[in-house]
């Protein structure tokens, strides 16, 4: 992909990503918040946090369907950005929802378990966004890097239990967001599994006997 390319796809993401955010703005300044604002801006935030995370965690299974890759790219910046409106989510609960009454909050956490498990998938997002650059897949070293940031698949599943626990009966988009963290979810064990069973094949039956090989070759020349 071209740098042109790159760059008007991950400025297609910022202005995706942002456009929710600019859609609680407008609606705050012109008073369309509905008859309960804090639970509006409170439920767009935690909405537009899962659907980031999960467009995320499909790039991944998208390589490995179909063989692409000029999506990864955008992993980063697609996790930065869900990390971004998690802390918007949890600052209006924190400062708006309950204006700073530590006790309450701390109440809360221990007795509600959405808010739990929320309070949870926001304490492993923090290692992930902190150890998101370069420098730091350096100073940890790839393979450490990669099995910190297994977390986040971890972390979809805190955060749809969180939606399904919050919402009441008869709202589906928890249940959507279920099916699809699964099929994720099962495709990349698919391909771990594929792969281990190829390391279990003798490495002979990988590419062909080298015998094979050498007897072909021979027979070319």
């Amino acid at each position: 992909m071209s740098r042109r390319a790159r760059i008007f796809l991950k400025s297609a993401v910022w202005g995706v990503a942002l456009s929710p955010l600019a859609l609680l703005l407008y609606r705050f300044l012109t008073n369309q918040l509905g008859p309960n604002p804090i639970s509006y801006a409170t439920n767009l935030l935690g909405d537009t946090t899962l659907r980031l995370l999960l467009a995320s965690l499909a790039l991944t299974p998208l390589r490995i369907l179909f063989g692409i890759a000029w999506q990864m790219s955008l992993r980063r910046l697609l996790g930065l950005f869900a990390f971004f409106y998690v802390c918007l989510h949890f600052t209006v609960w924190i400062a708006v929802d309950h204006f700073f009454d530590w006790g309450e909050l701390a109440a809360d956490i221990v007795k509600r378990p959405y808010i739990t498990v929320g309070m949870l998938a926001l304490t492993l997002l923090v290692p992930l966004a902190g150890t998101s650059t370069s420098g730091m897949v350096k100073r940890l070293g790839g393979k450490n890097w990669r099995r910190l940031h297994r977390l986040v698949y971890l972390i979809g599943l805190l955060g749809v239990l969180h939606y399904l626990w919050l919402v009441k009966k008869g709202v589906n988009d928890p249940y959507l967001y279920a099916v699809i963290l699964v099929v994720l979810l099962g495709i990349r064990l698919w391909d771990w599994a594929r792969h281990k069973a190829w390391l279990g094949v003798p490495t002979w039956l990988h590419g062909g006997h080298s015998l094979i090989k050498t007897a072909n070759g021979t027979r070319g020349g």
